[in-house]
């Protein structure tokens, strides 16, 4: 074949036809044939191409404002979050200083009814021991009237029976023995 077209070529041809310039029946055929094509794909093809794209440029904006929506929507989750969080922490920090405050006034409570309480059991020692020291004083004034009564019957040679005499004399000397106490200090 290579040698037909070298043949042709060499012979000059039927006329003067180019490889890029076709006879005008060529040109005016192929040109109707690119013309009605093109007018399928433009009534046929391009409506069908627009609306896929059309769909696709409609499903792109819809995620994208579902992706806007579901961004904003997890904003004010965090935000909420973030101040329900701030609440939590202002609530525990009121707990705890009102808790201090609970344990300070506890302990001043304590501390007081201790006080209280140790005044009390001070109190109650000292009218023990008062009543003790009387009771003593009591016993003490009988035991020595009795030594004091035995002593000055024993010196005086009589019993000293009478009530009311033994007991002028027991204080009389127990005011003597004072007295005596009080001259050696």
């Amino acid at each position: 074949m290579l040698n037909a077209f070298v043949l042709t070529a060499a012979e000059g041809g039927e006329g003067t036809n180019s490889i890029l310039l076709p006879a005008w029946p060529d040109l005016i055929w192929g040109s109707v044939a690119f013309v009605a094509v093109l007018a399928v794909v433009i009534w046929k093809v391009l409506p069908n191409v627009n609306k896929a794209l059309d769909a696709r440029r409609d499903a792109i904006e819809g995620s994208i404002e579902r992706a806007a929506k579901a961004q904003a929507e997890a904003e004010a989750a965090k935000a909420s979050f973030t101040d329900q969080l701030a609440e939590a922490r202002a609530e525990a920090a009121r707990i705890r200083e009102q808790a201090r405050a609970d344990a300070q006034k506890i302990a001043a409570e304590v501390k007081e009814q201790a006080s209280a309480d140790a005044a009390r059991i001070v109190a109650n020692a000292q009218t023990a021991i008062e009543s003790e020291r009387a009771a003593a004083l009591a016993s003490l004034r009988s035991e020595v009237g009795t030594l004091a009564l035995q002593l000055a019957g024993g010196v005086v040679g009589e019993t000293l029976s009478e009530d009311q005499r033994a007991a002028a004399v027991v204080d009389r000397f127990l005011v003597d023995l004072q007295a005596s106490e009080g001259a050696s200090k």
